[in-house]
């Protein structure tokens, strides 16, 4: 439902910004935007997009670390300027509005769900041409010469930068042992600092606008800042923002190869393979934090959405994108076949089990709740029922997969936080395979938990089993 309050202060902010004979129409939250709100909205026959802070939130909140919204709309009328394929700035919001920080822009036309245009006849052309569109638009905003607005975003080195997420995984409490191995990896493999280039730090498909004809606009410049473009590069790459097209490195709809060839020719700047691979390690562990700083922000009552405490679960993604990725570098004895599978399903009897509540309520929301909303409203039922998912499969297989992991644990002589510790500073081994299996089966039992369909899951069940 909408706030009335909230629309009648967007119709007076559009009456004095666009003219009084207008009326506001079709105002509706975008799905998606844990970190900030998109509403799209029609004032005077003419699309527009919206974007805020999400209420109960300030720039400074624990997580956030992005650019101001005036800045954000700053760079982007720079990259537009620039030839970059952005949308148009349109209005700023000012405190007197009452709507918050943020800024409005003309509404690109398109598509950005991921799952909508990967895969999907009706976009097989405009996918064809994603990776030259992608290679040349991040070549663009690379281009982008100094000036004083530039100059005022933040840099940080790879080294800084991975001091930065460890001291923010250690302030929530962070202990993920493969993680902290990743940690160790990154403060041993950090390439030196790069000259100072304009990085998006978010491009990847979902912040993409999609048409019939390929990329219509780069969108959500959050994260824009000084730094290394090979981030950009490894960050369209990264296992999470593959949407379900696991061996299509770049985005899910190409190779990185191939992408990365591409961004040659755009740039004129061929990609350092050792550079690319520190990033992208580095984008799928930096996923990882993000995924925990989100839980946080819900627990301390910054935001309690919904969605959040869900994204806070999915730091087990991130466990079986990292095993995956090192074990391209990794001695090949550190890996030995897995004999594992999900648990079946359990008869019950007796009186109702929790496992059974919770069935009962995903069927009810799916069944009762879902058919009958639109939205943004459905798009937070269909996050309701993957929550009461989780909860299932924890009362369920949970203590299970609590002594396997006690039962691994005391065969290689350390409990959880030393393990955790040893690896972080490389007192235990990783390569050992007694621990790399522990990793592997861990990130095995908590993902089948959190997310049992993501496409990590299958493909390292694959790899595993087959050694």
């Amino acid at each position: 439902m909408i706030d009335e309050i909230f629309r009648e202060k967007l119709a007076a902010y559009c009456g004095r910004a666009f003219g009084a004979n207008g009326a506001l129409t079709e105002v509706q939250r975008l799905s998606g935007g844990a970190s900030m709100e998109s509403w799209a909205f029609s004032y005077g026959g003419e699309a527009f997009v919206l974007r805020r802070l999400p209420t109960g939130l300030s720039p400074d909140d624990d997580g956030l670390r992005g650019v101001p919204l005036a800045t954000q709309a700053d760079v982007i009328e720079l990259a537009r300027a620039a030839g970059v394929t952005a949308p148009e700035v349109r209005g700023r919001l000012l405190p007197e509005d009452g709507l918050g920080e943020g800024f409005i822009m003309s509404k690109a036309e398109g598509e950005t769900l991921p799952h909508k245009i990967l895969g999907n006849p009706e976009f097989a052309e405009a996918e064809s041409r994603l990776t030259e569109q992608c290679a040349r638009e991040l070549a663009a905003i690379h281009r982008i010469g100094m000036n004083p607005l530039l100059q005022s975003l933040e840099y940080f080195s790879p080294a800084e930068l991975i001091r930065v997420q460890k001291d923010k995984y250690h302030e929530i409490g962070g202990q993920i042992p493969i993680y902290d191995y990743a940690f160790h990896w990154l403060e041993q493999n950090a390439p030196d600092a790069s000259d100072k280039y304009l990085v998006h730090g978010d491009f990847r498909m979902g912040n993409l606008m999609i048409d019939q004809q390929g990329l219509s606009a780069v969108l959500d410049w959050e994260l824009v800042r000084l730094g290394d473009p090979v981030q950009d590069l490894a960050y369209l790459c990264t296992p999470s923002w593959r949407f379900g097209h696991y061996e299509k490195e770049a985005g899910g709809f190409d190779s990185a190869e191939a992408f990365l060839a591409a961004y040659a020719e755009a740039s004129g700047a061929e990609v350092d393979p050792d550079r690319f691979r520190f990033w992208l390690i580095y984008s799928t562990l930096w996923w990882g934090v993000a995924c925990m700083v989100m839980g946080q922000i819900w627990r301390s009552h910054g935001d309690r959405s919904l969605e959040r405490t869900v994204i806070g679960r999915r730091v087990s993604e991130v466990e079986i994108d990292l095993a995956l990725l090192f074990e391209e570098i990794l001695p090949d004895a550190a890996a030995t076949p897995l004999d594992w599978s999900m648990p079946e399903e359990s008869s019950v009897t007796g009186e109702t089990g929790y496992g059974e509540l919770l069935t009962a309520l995903e069927e009810w929301n799916a069944e009762h709740v879902l058919p009958g909303l639109k939205g943004h409203d459905k798009f937070q039922s269909r996050v309701a029922g993957n929550a009461l998912g989780i909860a299932r499969r924890q009362a369920e297989w949970g203590p299970g997969y609590r002594d396997a992991e006690k039962a691994r644990l005391a065969a290689i002589g350390y409990d959880h936080r030393q393990l955790c510790l040893g690896l972080s500073k490389s007192e235990i081994a990783a390569t050992s395979p007694a621990v790399w299996d522990h990793l592997r089966l861990s990130a095995l039992e908590r993902l089948s938990i959190d997310q049992p369909k993501y496409a990590g899951l299958k493909v390292a069940l694959n790899k595993w089993r087959s050694r």
